[in-house]
C-alpha cells in the first residue's frame, strides 16, 4: 500500500469513526448545560478561539463555572470554578492529566523538557529546577536585563522626532527582539543581540518563528501524534518527507515545511550551544557547592549555568541526562519568548489606551529613581531588584494585565479515570436546574479556562472585566509555597485555604483559585505550574519601567486614504495575536502600531 493510500484511508477512517461516535453517542452524557453542539464533526470548541476573549468569558458567565462543550473527540467540560480547578491542578492532578497528544507533540518539538514529561521523570526534573528559579538567582540575573531594556528604549527613541512630535511605530517586532535577547542571554547565556545586530543568526530567528508556527499548526497536533504512535520511525520520516515537498503549494503545506526547517535549526543550534556550555563548565574548576539551591556565584551568568551546576551537585538518582537538560533549555526559551512578547505588547497597548495610568506609572518610577535631570534627559533605569519588584503601581499594571490577558488562556486535560468534580458555585445542568457536582467519565476532555477564572465576578468583583491596576494597591499577598499548596483542600480544614494565606483580592469565604501567582490562574498551580514566572515578571517590570521613563505611547491617529484609522484587535490562538482590523489593516499580520514620542515634563502629571 502506498503512502498516499495510507493517508486517504486514515482520513476516511477518522471521519467514519467520528460519524459512528456521533450516531451512537448516548443522549444523556455529562450533566451540564452549554451552548449548541456546533459542527457535527468538530463540535463547538473552536468557537472559543473564533469568539475570542469575550466569548470565553461570556459562556462561563451564562452557564456557570463548568460548561458542556463538544469537541472532535466528544463532550468536553469547560472549567473556571475555583473548587473544581483546585481538584484538577492540585488535589486530583493525577486524574486530570495533560493529553497524550500534547505531551508527545511537545516532545517532538522540544525534547525531554518539563512540558514533555509526566510522572516520576517530571517530578525529578521539577525538583532540580525549582531552586534554579529562586528569588536570589533572580536578583543576580536582573543585571543582564538592564542593558537589553536600555537598547530597546534607545532604539525606539532614535526613531522618533527630536522636537517632541510623535511617530507611528509598530512596536511588536522590537518587543519580540527584546524578549528574545532576554531569554537567550538571561536563560541560556547565548550571545544574542537582535536589537543591535542584523538578523543573520539562524538560531534566534528560529526561536522567533516557533511560536507563531505552533499557533498556525495547532489543529494538526493530533495527526502528528497518531503518526508517531502507529508508524515506525522510517515510515514517519517518509510521510514527513511527502507532506513537506515543495511541489505542494498550499499555505498549510508551506507552514509545515517551515516548521520542519525551524525545528531542525533550533535543535542543531541548541545542541551546539548546550555542548559549548557543558564543555566550558567541565573545563573550569568548580568550587565545592554550598548547597543544592545554587546560591550566587560570579561564574554563573545565566539560568543554564545555574542549572548545569545544580545537576552536577545532584545525586546520581536525581541527576538529569543531557537530553533532559537540552529539553529544559528548549522549553525555557519557548515559554519565555512569545509569552513575554505578548504580555509586553499588551501592557504597552493598555498604557497607550489609559494615559492617566501611564503618567501615574511614570511618576512612580521617577520618584524611585530620581533620574530626571534639569534638561529633561532620562538616564537608564537600573533599580535594585527589591525596589523594582515592589513598586506598587508598576506591580498593579503587570498583575492586572496578566490577570485579564494571560498568555496561555486555555489549557487541556483528560481524565485517567471516572471522577466527580465538586463545584464552589452551583452551575446549570441539562435539565435547567443547578448542580454542585459534576460526574466526569474516564477519557473525557476538560478545558481549564484561565481567562474565565481570572475574570470570575464572584471572586474578583462586579468590575472583574475592567482593567484597573489600582485594585492591587491595597492588596498584600504572598503566594503559598508548592508544599503548602499540595497539602491544601477547599473544605476549610487545610492551611492554604485559610486566612493565613488568602489574599485581599480574589478571595471569597476563604476560598481562592489554586494559582501560584497572586491568586490568579495565569501561571497555573500545582506541579504543572509555570516554573519561570518570577523571571517573566521581573523582565516585564524592567522593560516597562525603562520604556515609559523615556517614551510616551498613544493609540494611532493617522487615517488612510479612505479615512480609516488603525484599530488593534487581539485574536485568540495559542497566544493572543494583535492585528489591525480591516479596512485599515489586513486582520492577519501581527502588529501593534502606536504613536510614540519622547517624554515631556507634563507626562509625569496624573
Amino acid at each position: 500500500m502506498s503512502l498516499i493510500q495510507i493517508c486517504v484511508l486514515s482520513s476516511f477512517s477518522f471521519a467514519l469513526c467520528k460519524a459512528l461516535v456521533f450516531l451512537l453517542r448516548r443522549p444523556h452524557g455529562i450533566d451540564l448545560d452549554g451552548p449548541n453542539g456546533g459542527n457535527w464533526l468538530t463540535g463547538n470548541v473552536s468557537s472559543l478561539f473564533e469568539g475570542g476573549v469575550d466569548y470565553c468569558v461570556h459562556i462561563a458567565e451564562k452557564y456557570g463555572g463548568a460548561v458542556r462543550l463538544h469537541g472532535p473527540l466528544g463532550e468536553t467540560v469547560y472549567v473556571s470554578d475555583p473548587r473544581a480547578l483546585y481538584h484538577m491542578v492540585v488535589k486530583d492532578q493525577h486524574i486530570f492529566e495533560e493529553p497524550d497528544f500534547f505531551i508527545m507533540f511537545n516532545k517532538l518539538i522540544f525534547g525531554e523538557g518539563l512540558i514533555s514529561t509526566v510522572g516520576e521523570q517530571h517530578r525529578r526534573q521539577r525538583k532540580l529546577l525549582n531552586p534554579v528559579f529562586s528569588t536570589s538567582n533572580m536578583r543576580r540575573l536582573l543585571s543582564i536585563l538592564h542593558p537589553i531594556s536600555d537598547r530597546l528604549t534607545s532604539t525606539l527613541a532614535s526613531k522618533v522626532p527630536a522636537d517632541g512630535s510623535h511617530k507611528e511605530i509598530d512596536i511588536l517586532p522590537w518587543l519580540s527582539r527584546c524578549a528574545l535577547d532576554g531569554v537567550c542571554q538571561g536563560i541560556l547565556g547565548y550571545p544574542s543581540d537582535t536589537l543591535s545586530a542584523a538578523e543573520n543568526d539562524p538560531y534566534p530567528e528560529a526561536l522567533r518563528k516557533i511560536g507563531p508556527l505552533l499557533g498556525k499548526l495547532m489543529k494538526v497536533r493530533l495527526i502528528a501524534v497518531i503518526i508517531m504512535q502507529y508508524c515506525s520511525p522510517y515510515w514517519a520520516k517518509k510521510l514527513l518527507d511527502l507532506v513537506t515537498v515543495p511541489w505542494l503549494p498550499t499555505q498549510f503545506m508551506a507552514d509545515v515545511r517551515e516548521m520542519r526547517r525551524t525545528v531542525d535549526t533550533m535543535d542543531s543550534a541548541s545542541r551546539k550551544a548546550f555542548a559549548e556550555k557543558k564543555t566550558a563548565m567541565e573545563a573550569k574548576e568548580m568550587p565545592d557547592p554550598v548547597d543544592t539551591a545554587c546560591r550566587d556565584s560570579d561564574s554563573m551568568t545565566s539560568m543554564m549555568d545555574i542549572m548545569l551546576k545544580a545537576n552536577v551537585v545532584s545525586s546520581n538518582t536525581e541527576r538529569l541526562t543531557d537530553d533532559e537538560l537540552l529539553g529544559q533549555m528548549n522549553v525555557m526559551v519557548f515559554a519565555g519568548l512569545d509569552t513575554t512578547t505578548s504580555a509586553l505588547a499588551r501592557c504597552i497597548y493598555l498604557l497607550a489606551q489609559h494615559s492617566g495610568a501611564q503618567a501615574r506609572l511614570r511618576s512612580e518610577i521617577c520618584n524611585a529613581t530620581n533620574v530626571i535631570e534639569e534638561d529633561g534627559d532620562m538616564s537608564s533605569v537600573e533599580l535594585p531588584y527589591d525596589v523594582l519588584m515592589n513598586l506598587p503601581f508598576l506591580d498593579g499594571v503587570v498583575k492586572e494585565t496578566l490577570r485579564l490577558y494571560p498568555s496561555f488562556p486555555l489549557m487541556s486535560r483528560v481524565t485517567s479515570k471516572a471522577t466527580t468534580l465538586p463545584l464552589q458555585f452551583p452551575t446549570r445542568s441539562r435539565s435547567g436546574g443547578y448542580t454542585s457536582t459534576v460526574a466526569i467519565p474516564e477519557g473525557a476532555y476538560t478545558i481549564i479556562s484561565i481567562l474565565a477564572a481570572n475574570r470570575h465576578r464572584e471572586m474578583w468583583g462586579a468590575d472583574a472585566n475592567e482593567w484597573r491596576p489600582e485594585r492591587w494597591l491595597s492588596s498584600s499577598f504572598t503566594a503559598p509555597t508548592e508544599t503548602q499548596e499540595a497539602n491544601c483542600s477547599m473544605d476549610g480544614k487545610d492551611a492554604a485555604f485559610t486566612s493565613r494565606f488568602a489574599p485581599v483580592l480574589g478571595v471569597k469565604d476563604s476560598v481562592r483559585f489554586p494559582g501560584v501567582y497572586s491568586n490568579m490562574m495565569t501561571f497555573l498551580g500545582g506541579s504543572r505550574s509555570c516554573i519561570g514566572f518570577k523571571f517573566a515578571e521581573m523582565e516585564l517590570k524592567q522593560v516597562i519601567a525603562t520604556l515609559v521613563m523615556r517614551l510616551h505611547f498613544s493609540l494611532p491617529t493617522e487615517r488612510n486614504a479612505q479615512g480609516h484609522a488603525k484599530e488593534i484587535q487581539w485574536k485568540l490562538q495559542a497566544f493572543h495575536i494583535p492585528v489591525v482590523k480591516p479596512p485599515a489593516g489586513d486582520g492577519v499580520t501581527p502588529q501593534v502600531p502606536l504613536n510614540v514620542r519622547l517624554v515631556k515634563k507634563d507626562d509625569f502629571i496624573w
